[in-house]
């Protein structure tokens, strides 16, 4: 007896379920990375992502499989094929007005990404639940469970392919309206197959034209990027020329130039930045802080040294290997980072300088290099990640370090208030693993949203303020820090706060209460921000 071929096996329910698996949980996965400049990524934008797409998921089920029975046919999967495509190839054309709206809605800053994850994704979502129990119907199985069971198994291995291959293949590849486009294609080209195998309640004429017509809509955009730029030039965006612009793996990338000076943004938000005539000029005022450690230090020139966590445009990094005799490691984890600080920020590695394109955590958990200063200048958007900031991080971090080793952390949060939860914690955390912790607001003592820089210290011996202000007047440390001691504390009060670890740190509750508020970056002109925003 022959065997039948694989596409003689393959019946048209199987084929739209496992479709229907792929976009269902390829759209949920893009969702979070087109929200993020706005809303950021924090554990409310993925609860709020979750919730909206099993609520719709679940609502198409139930309304699905009370109309099964009677509507359940291969031109009905056709169709809902193409609303389907033609929502999400409509977020291509309306992607960007769409969030911009949905971000003026006033909620409670933890809901605040809700409405733009409701209008991204409830809609679709919805109509591919009902596809589940069409299949089912259509199966020609001989129970109710084992149609039921194989549908669903279809389905799952659909969502591992799309979850896998959105996060693996199609993010660090393709913009995220090119994998909007690539989703709608994927639903017509599956209609229009369908429409070609079957002659079960489907117009073949008319599907054709419909979606014809609906690709030509659909890939416009792409195909002709000035609509898109119109869109994009209507809504905003970061301030000067942009040089470059990309989506990486982990976040939106782009460099501007405005007045003579190129700054680099993650997700929206100002990272670091290089005065085009002087390099070398600190352009944002909290990168000036990162000389204090050569204070702290009993001897400047026992600082050999340096690893930073974080590399952005590597104001830090540069700095250092210009002004002293170290040797310097970067961690950053994202390669097209390392790729833009070398290609727009003069970033050349050499003897002295050398990047690791790996996390800072798990950098330090490998290397056995000995480390006589520790700079953690990595975040994600305004957010110091979460596994950067709990207790054994600074465990880790303390045991890389020499004897007299130095932490330095930089921050953002405010020194006061409500939205200084997270320093403060940060400031107990940090307590419980150095003898000493300093703190330099640097932009005043009040409720401001700022940098704030941290130093943690081995030596048990305390360093004041008036012994910085005269190591700062007899040390040459290539510049000079007088107006950044001001702001020293050598206290904080931390009993309402918790120590951060890693099975507890309510990081994004706490930087819950910056959202809204003014991001104050000190330095070239424009670049304020708005935190959580």
């Amino acid at each position: 007896m022959s065997q039948r071929s694989l596409a003689d096996r393959v019946t048209v329910p199987e084929v739209a379920v496992f479709v229907s698996g792929v976009v269902s949980m390829g759209i949920e996965i893009l969702v979070g990375r087109v929200v993020a400049p706005e809303f950021g990524s924090s554990i409310f934008v993925w609860g709020s992502i979750i919730g909206v797409s099993l609520t719709a998921l679940s609502v198409g089920y139930h309304y699905g499989g009370r109309r099964a029975d009677e509507q359940a046919t291969p031109g009905k999967i056709v169709r809902l094929l193409v609303y389907t495509a033609v929502y999400i190839g409509g977020l291509v054309w309306v992607g960007d007005p769409l969030l911009a709206a949905a971000s003026t809605i006033p909620l409670p800053d933890r809901f605040a990404s809700l409405p733009a994850v409701v209008a991204y994704l409830a809609v679709p979502t919805y109509i591919l639940g009902f596809f589940s129990p069409y299949a089912a119907e259509l199966l020609d199985a001989e129970t109710v469970g084992g149609a039921s069971g194989h549908v669903y198994a279809v389905g799952t291995i659909g969502s591992i392919v799309g979850a896998f291959g959105t996060t693996f293949v199609l993010i660090p590849a393709f913009a995220t309206v090119t994998i909007e486009l690539l989703f709608a294609l994927l639903l017509l080209g599956t209609a229009f197959a369908i429409s070609l195998t079957t002659t079960s309640g489907v117009d073949r004429h008319k599907t054709v034209t419909v979606v014809c017509a609906v690709s030509m809509l659909t890939v416009a955009p792409v195909a002709a990027p000035g609509a898109v730029d119109v869109v994009e030039e209507e809504t905003g965006g970061i301030p000067g020329d942009t040089i470059h612009e990309t989506q990486t793996q982990y976040q939106k990338l782009e460099i501007a130039d405005r007045r003579g000076v190129r700054t680099m943004y993650l997700n929206g938000q100002p990272q670091s930045a290089m005065d085009l005539d002087d390099p070398y000029r600190h352009v944002f005022d909290y990168s000036r802080y990162m000389h204090l450690p050569f204070l702290f230090a009993d001897d400047p020139d026992e600082i050999d040294r340096v690893l930073f966590v974080g590399g952005g445009g590597f104001t830090g990094p540069k700095h250092f290997v210009h002004e002293y005799d170290v040797t310097v490691d970067v961690a950053e984890v994202d390669p097209a980072v390392v790729r833009a600080g070398k290609q727009y920020f003069d970033v050349e590695e050499s003897a002295n300088l050398s990047i690791h394109t790996v996390g800072g955590r798990q950098y330090l958990q490998e290397t056995e290099t000995e480390y006589d200063l520790v700079v953690v200048d990595a975040f994600k958007k305004d957010q110091v990640p979460f596994q950067l900031t709990t207790r054994e991080f600074m465990e880790l971090a303390k045991e890389r370090l020499s004897d007299d080793g130095i932490l330095y952390m930089n921050v953002i949060s405010a020194p006061s208030g409500s939205a200084s939860q997270f320093y403060r914690a940060e400031y107990r955390t940090m307590e419980t693993s150095f003898p000493h912790v300093y703190s330099f607001p640097t932009y005043g003592s009040g409720s401001h949203v700022q940098n704030i820089e941290l130093v943690a210290t081995k030596d048990p011996g305390v360093v004041t303020q008036s012994e910085l202000t005269a190591r700062n007047r007899d040390r040459d440390v290539g510049i000079d820090l007088a107006d950044e001691i001001e702001p020293y504390r050598a206290s904080e009060e931390t009993g309402d706060v918790p120590v951060l670890r890693d099975d507890y740190a309510p990081v994004d509750e706490m930087l819950n209460e910056m959202a809204g508020r003014q991001y104050v970056v000190e330095g070239a002109p424009g670049m304020n921000a708005t935190a959580g925003a």
